[in-house]
C-alpha cells in the first residue's frame, strides 16, 4: 500500500511512502483484541510475528507491518526500513511529520477493518514504539498533524524503547479542546525501557512518559529495567503481556 503526500511551499515535491509486506499471527483463542506491532528501525514485520506468537496471549490478532524503505538521515542517507525519517533521537531533533502522518495513517487503516466488537491497540519497539505513542497522540487530538482527521477508537498503547515525538508542544495542542483532554485520559499506555538503552537513551524513555501525563493521559505506566540495552527481554514481554490482558480485559492466558 503506498500513501502520497504533497508538500507546498516555493517548491512542490510529492512524496511516496511503498510498506512493505504485513504478516498476521491469528488468535489461538476467541479473537477479543487486534493489536498493531511495529518493528525497529531497519527491521520487519515477519521478526515482529516471531516474537508475539510466542506470547500467551491467545485471544489477541497480531498485524505486523513493514515500514517504507527510505533514506535515513541518521545513518548518513542509508536506505533501510523506518517509519519516520530521523536525524537525531533528542528533543531538539526536528519531527519528520509527513512520514510520521503515513505510518500512523497505515496503521489506522489496518485497524479500520477488524470487527465493531474488537478491542484495538498499538504498539511497538523504538522507531516503531514512537511511531505508537505518535498514534495515541492523534487519537487524542482527533486528527493527524496534517489535519486529516483520527477515527480509530485505540484502547490501548505499548512502546519499548522508544520516545514521545513532538514532546514539548503535545500539551498545548491537548489543552485547547476539551475532547482531546477526554480522550487523552481515556487511552492507557504502557512504556518500558532499559537503563543502560545506548540507542535511545532512558531519560528519553522517562521525559517522554511525563510528558504525556501533563498532556493528560492519566493512565501512563513506565517501567524500567535495570543493565537493559536497546533490546527487549521475556521478563519485559512478560509484564507487556499482563498489562494488555488487565487493560483490555481479555479472558484467560496460556502458561
Amino acid at each position: 500500500m503506498s500513501y502520497h503526500h504533497q508538500q507546498h511551499g516555493s517548491r512542490t515535491a510529492t512524496r511516496n511512502f511503498e510498506f512493505g509486506r504485513t504478516h498476521v499471527v491469528r488468535p489461538k483463542g476467541k479473537h477479543q483484541a487486534t493489536i498493531v506491532w511495529l518493528h525497529g528501525l531497519g527491521d520487519n514485520g515477519s521478526s515482529a510475528s516471531q516474537l508475539l506468537e510466542s506470547l500467551s496471549l491467545p485471544n489477541i490478532k497480531w498485524i505486523c507491518p513493514t515500514a517504507p524503505t527510505r533514506p535515513v538521515a541518521l545513518l548518513g542517507g542509508f536506505r533501510c526500513s523506518a517509519w519516520f525519517d530521523v536525524g537525531e533521537i533528542s528533543e531538539e531533533g526536528t519531527d519528520d511529520w509527513e512520514g510520521l502522518d503515513a505510518s500512523a495513517a497505515h496503521v489506522a487503516n489496518l485497524l479500520s477493518t477488524e470487527p465493531a466488537d474488537v478491542k484495538l491497540g498499538i504498539g511497538g519497539f523504538s522507531m516503531g514504539a514512537a511511531t505508537a505513542i505518535y498514534s495515541a497522540t492523534c487519537f487524542a487530538l482527533g486528527k493527524y498533524a496534517n489535519g486529516n482527521p483520527y477515527t480509530v477508537n485505540l484502547r490501548a498503547v505499548v512502546g519499548l524503547s522508544g520516545w514521545l515525538p513532538g514532546a514539548r508542544v503535545l500539551r498545548n495542542k491537548i489543552e485547547r479542546s476539551n475532547e482531546a483532554i477526554r480522550r487523552a485520559a481515556s487511552l492507557p499506555i504502557l512504556l518500558c525501557h532499559g537503563n543502560s538503552d545506548d540507542v535511545v537513551p532512558y531519560n528519553y524513555g522517562e521525559k517522554s512518559s511525563r510528558y504525556l501525563v501533563l498532556a493528560g493521559f492519566r493512565t501512563v505506566a513506565f517501567k524500567s529495567y535495570e543493565g537493559l540495552g536497546h533490546f527487549t527481554v521475556p521478563r519485559e514481554m512478560n509484564e507487556v503481556c499482563s498489562w494488555i490482558s488487565a487493560r483490555l480485559g481479555l479472558d484467560g492466558s496460556r502458561s
